[in-house]
């Protein structure tokens, strides 16, 4: 049993690995024997993730990328080739919301900023679509690999103000079921397509969303909250479990499947 779940010597490659979810995920597979390739923008960021997994005596590496840039991921890709000669599991950790994308409780939909809008799909779109054409390819020549992809709670139910950013990762999970049909087909069932949905976590993504200036809950908390069989907000380390199964061979028949990770909020009804 323990070996279906071993991920020991995977290569394991995270867009948006120093991220608020993503430098836990990375430091978590890394524990666990992973191969870390930590994907990020942030330089300091990501070069001091690596250090301290290291500093455990865990193996990771940090690469400079752009999500959007398929140039400089493909640059990634023969990095991480020259460094570990395959690529395993692909993690697309990057995206992101901004103001203008949300409509705030006293604007309308006709505020919205249409520049903002474009931005959001296309760094949580696309940020996902141009890393799985690159490392993929990998996979196929592999005959074997694993991608799980980052969705939202906001992916299968429209909620209020982020319209740009639930529209972006609605796109994402047809996307993953979508991928997971043209992989299988075309290139055989080793090669799985997953996606998780988190609920609602309280990071510095929607703090500001989420909470009050003096830390209190706002009145969107608190309506989130009621509707929410566990009471309370996620936590990065509630996301581990999931990605683990999906990334191991214990989830060798699992593909184009969303797991949602919200503390019951979606299958809740009064």
């Amino acid at each position: 049993m323990n070996e279906l779940f071993n991920v020991k010597g995977k290569v394991v490659v995270i867009t948006g690995g120093a991220g608020i979810l993503g430098k836990g995920i990375a430091a978590y597979l890394a524990k666990e024997g992973a191969k870390v390739v930590i994907l990020d923008r942030s330089e300091e960021a990501g070069k001091a993730l690596v250090e301290s997994i290291k500093a455990e005596g865990n193996e990771a590496m940090f690469l400079y990328t752009d999500v959007m840039d398929k140039e400089i991921l493909q640059g990634n890709k023969a990095e991480i080739m020259k460094a570990y000669g395959r690529i395993d599991v692909l993690l697309n950790a990057a995206g992101g919301n901004m103001a203008g994308a949300t409509i705030a409780p006293d604007k309308t939909f006709f505020d919205l900023q249409v520049d903002a809008f474009k931005k959001v799909v296309d760094l949580n779109l696309f940020g996902t679509v141009l890393p799985t054409m690159v490392f993929a390819e990998v996979m196929v020549e592999q005959k074997k690999g694993s991608i799980v992809n980052f969705c939202s709670e906001s992916a299968l139910r429209p909620l209020t103000r982020v319209v740009g950013y639930g529209a972006a990762k609605a796109a994402i999970a047809n996307f993953t079921k979508y991928m997971a049909g043209e992989l299988a087909l075309k290139f055989g069932n080793g090669l799985r397509v997953n996606a998780i949905a988190p609920g609602f976590f309280l990071t510095d993504q929607n703090r500001a969303l989420l909470t009050n200036p003096d830390g209190s809950l706002t009145d969107r908390s608190r309506t989130i909250l009621a509707h929410t069989p566990f009471n309370r907000f996620g936590e990065p380390e509630d996301l581990y479990g999931t990605i683990h199964y999906l990334i191991s061979d214990a989830s060798n028949f699992v593909t184009g499947t969303v797991a949602v990770i919200d503390g019951g909020f979606d299958a809740f009804s009064i």
